[in-house]
Formats: structure tokens, C-alpha cells, sequence
């Protein structure tokens, strides 16, 4: 049984995916929370850090803090992207180790593995070929993260797990213009179109490639089973958590395009770069676990419509 008072500090905790673990703590009765905003600590800052684990002494570490982006802003400031994120986690890992918390874990990304590589991607994979050049430098540093926990987990027998989940949507998504991946850029520009009665709307690539979504909820799920239930000797080097089957961009932007109630017509920019053809992660590993994803993907998008509605973005 987990200790529901166990200190926990949750890295990027108003993030996608950091605000929705902090939920599924919050939902499992876990009653010592800790986390700050970028204003109040500077991630990138070592001594900023240091002071910060020396005063909380966190027990457990998620490490979902990082610099994300869409293709765009990955393929237009990859020095930022690498830069940043390379300094966030080595001073979280370096800390975790250096004030001896017990666990670790630590969230990669599916542009890790290399741009063809057979389907359903298996963990072992990873550096087996070539990476997508459009996010080269944001998998660099995700890579080098997996790597620095694996070496302090065989050189000092830490217990630092890492993960590497399938692209991602869910409530509290960034919907920036540029930025934004797949999910949240259409579901803003079908609505915009939609609101201001344009007959047609643009969608980048050609709508071939293949994509696999996971509902942030259910990724936090699996974070908290894995938290509560396993160790890094458990899980290896890393291990894929996914929703199991993928489908074609252009046959996701037709659902948006439903859910959100726009009836122009779609139109596919072939300037645009498509990224990787197809990413599908195998998930048998933590499948067999005993933990598997539960959100259907139609459901998911409604849930994430509304909550866009919510905020008012525009």
C-alpha cells in the first residue's frame, strides 16, 4: 500500500502532462504535493535548483517539466529546444540524486526512436537508426535524459524510471498558433474557420502520415501505477505506454472537423513537412503489467473540445 503522505514533487505541474498527474495523485488521496511555477523557481538555473531540493527533500520526482513544441517550432529554434531541456533535467536528475529521493521518473518523448524503424515500436529500438531531423534536437536531449538516469541507476543504484509515451492530448493543451502539436493547433483552426464562416482551412503535410494518440489522463494513470507499483530494474532502460492502435492524420482531422462543427472544406499544404510517416509504439510491456489505456479517442476529443471552449482561447 503507498504511503499517501510521501513528498512529491511533480516538475511542470501546470503543463499537459504535469497537471494531469497532479490530478490523478490529488484523485488517489496523496496529500503532499509539492511544485512551484516557472515564476517561483527557474528550472534551468543549478543553483535555483539545488536550493530548492535542500529545502524540500521530495521524496518521489516526475520529471514532466520541459520545453515542447509542435514540428514548426521544433524544426526553427532547435538550439532552444535542445538547450532548455537539456538543463532542466540534469539539474532534476543530478538534485534527485544529490538529496537522495527514492524514485524518479522521468518522461521521454515517441520522436526518440528513429525516423523508420519497424512498427509497433519496441523499446529496444531506440538508437538503432537515424532520427527525424525536424525534432532532432529536442530527441537529443529527451535521449540524453534516458541515458543520464540509466548510467546513475547502474553507477549509483538509484531508482529512476523512465517512460516514453505516444503523442499526447487532453485538458489543459497548449492551442498557441505556431506552436501547437496536431490535436489542439486543428481543433483552433477548424473552430476559427468555423466562427468566421471560411469556406476552406489549411492542414500541413499530406495527411498521410500516421499518428497515435493517448488521453493525458490515461498517461497519468499509468505514471501513478507505475510510481506505486515498480522500480527501474522492473522496467529496464525505458518503457512505451500508448493507446495501441494509431490512425491517419487526415482521418483525425475529419474528426476534429466533426466534433468541432465545421463544415468547409479541408484543404492539404504539401509544402508543409510531414514528420515520421508512422510511430506506433508497441505497449505489450506495461500491457502485461497489468495496466492498458481506457479513453476512447472520439470521447477524449469532446472532452478536449469543451475544455478549449472553456478557457476561451480566442
Amino acid at each position: 500500500m503507498a504511503d499517501k503522505n510521501k513528498k512529491i514533487y511533480i516538475a511542470g505541474h501546470r503543463g499537459l502532462v504535469g497537471s494531469a498527474v497532479k490530478r490523478e495523485f490529488e484523485r488517489r488521496g496523496y496529500t503532499n504535493l509539492v511544485f512551484k511555477t516557472h515564476e517561483e523557481l527557474d528550472l534551468t538555473d543549478s543553483n535555483a535548483v539545488t536550493d530548492f531540493f535542500e529545502q524540500e527533500k521530495p521524496q518521489w520526482v516526475i520529471q514532466a517539466a520541459a520545453k515542447v513544441g509542435g514540428i514548426v517550432g521544433n524544426n526553427t529554434f532547435p538550439v532552444e529546444f535542445m538547450m532548455e531541456n537539456l538543463k532542466i533535467q540534469n539539474n532534476i536528475i543530478e538534485n534527485s540524486y544529490k538529496y537522495n529521493v527514492e524514485k524518479l521518473l522521468f518522461l521521454g518523448s515517441s520522436c526518440i526512436y528513429p525516423k523508420t524503424t519497424p512498427q509497433p515500436i519496441k523499446e529496444e529500438y531506440l538508437l538503432s537508426d537515424y532520427l527525424e531531423k525536424t525534432n532532432e534536437g529536442y530527441a537529443l536531449a529527451k535521449i540524453c535524459g534516458i541515458k543520464l538516469c540509466n548510467y546513475y541507476n547502474r553507477e549509483y543504484g538509484t531508482n529512476y524510471m523512465c517512460v516514453m509515451p505516444c503523442s499526447l492530448y487532453g485538458v489543459g493543451d497548449n492551442y498557441h498558433p505556431q506552436n501547437a502539436h496536431v490535436i489542439p493547433m486543428l481543433i483552433r483552426r477548424f473552430h476559427e474557420a468555423k466562427i468566421n464562416n471560411i469556406p476552406e482551412t489549411v492542414v500541413w503535410g499530406t495527411g498521410t502520415p500516421r499518428r497515435e494518440f493517448i488521453f493525458v489522463d490515461d498517461l497519468a494513470e499509468a505514471i501513478v501505477f507505475l510510481m506505486e507499483n515498480k522500480n527501474a530494474d522492473d522496467i529496464g532502460e525505458l518503457i512505451n505506454i500508448g493507446a495501441g492502435y494509431d490512425m491517419p492524420i487526415a482521418e483525425i482531422a475529419e474528426l476534429i472537423k466533426e466534433i468541432v462543427g465545421y463544415n468547409g472544406r479541408l484543404v492539404y499544404d504539401t509544402s508543409k513537412p510531414d514528420g515520421t510517416m508512422r510511430k506506433l509504439i508497441d505497449t505489450s510491456r506495461i500491457n502485461n503489467m497489468g495496466w492498458h489505456a481506457k479513453t476512447d479517442f472520439k470521447q477524449g476529443l469532446k472532452v478536449v473540445y469543451q475544455d478549449f471552449l472553456n478557457r476561451k482561447i480566442l
